[in-house]
């Protein structure tokens, strides 16, 4: 079998993200305008923020961000280990600090369909989700956990449109070093066989 990496610059990818996110919130925030117009008082949170300690608050949006974080990376774990032939034992977690990226990393290959899966699942769980969630229940904290975690899924996009034009049925790996993944190719002599 030939092997080929396909991996993203972290560099790029927060360079990314960033862009991202600044179309994610001007469109998610037009949407919002045009449907409830300007947020009001109660839109985020209304009575529950009254009295509410400022240092505390910034706690617990700090502790609930941190779990939303982690919560991404066991998504991820999760969804590959329903697909992985040795399940949660092939996966493993970690923080690149460098880049201060958190990971999750499946140790054992998967067909591309099943990745592909694996690595859109946080986005749509806490991300989309929660964002279309957002509008009919005319909540701005949900409007903004949507916001930030579809951009929080910004490495993941970018991996999953890398590998677009690839059959479904291919098996891949997630790469042990970079951000990204090696793809198993048949040789030519194994079609033939």
């Amino acid at each position: 079998m030939k092997q080929r990496k396909v991996t993203i610059d972290l560099a790029w990818a927060n360079v990314f993200a960033l862009l991202f996110f600044a179309f994610v919130a001007l469109s998610s925030s037009a949407a919002w305008y045009v449907l409830w117009g300007s947020p009001s008082f109660n839109d985020f949170g209304g009575n529950f923020l009254t009295g509410v300690n400022p240092l505390g608050a910034a706690v617990l949006v700090f502790v609930i961000l941190v779990s939303g974080i982690v919560a991404h990376e066991l998504i991820h774990g999760i969804t590959w280990a329903c697909f992985a032939k040795h399940g949660f034992r092939s996966i493993r977690f970690g923080v690149i600090w460098a880049m201060l990226t958190p990971y999750c990393h499946c140790k054992e290959p998967l067909i591309i369909r099943h990745y592909r899966l694996g690595a859109l699942t946080p986005l749509i769980i806490l991300g989309i989700l929660p964002l279309l969630l957002a509008y009919p229940l005319r909540s701005v904290p949900l409007l903004l956990w949507g916001i930030i975690f579809i951009t929080s899924a910004a490495g993941d996009i970018l991996i999953v449109w890398k590998l677009r034009k690839e059959p479904a049925s291919l098996l891949v790996q997630d790469h042990p070093k970079e951000a990204g993944c090696i793809i198993f190719e048949p040789d030519v002599e194994d079609d033939a066989i």
